[in-house]
């Protein structure tokens, strides 16, 4: 899903005060992680997840598998912290704007 720069200024106001919901460890992005993100992401529709990676370019390939095998936009990154958001199909929680 794209989403506007409106819906993700909106998203990152909504994101603000939430702590990661999960934390990646010294495995890495595996199929249980991307699962239990998927979990996550079908419950509050926008979460934030901690990546533990040494550089950059590892972490910005952690996120790139986990936006991959959950379907979720990326709303932010800030050093270790991202925020992913995916609407639910069946239950929409977050109204964004259009």
């Amino acid at each position: 899903m794209n989403l506007k720069p409106t819906q993700k200024r909106y998203l990152r106001s909504q994101a603000h005060h939430l702590k990661p919901v999960l934390q990646s460890g010294n495995k890495g992005v595996t199929a249980a992680f991307i699962a239990e993100v998927g979990v996550a992401l079908d419950q509050h529709e926008l979460i934030k997840v901690k990546i533990a990676a040494g550089d950059r370019e590892e972490r910005a390939a952690m996120i790139d598998e986990l936006v991959s095998g959950t379907g979720a936009s990326v709303v932010q990154t800030i050093g270790h912290i991202v925020v992913l958001f995916r609407r639910n199909r069946d239950e929409p929680k977050i109204a964004l704007p259009a």
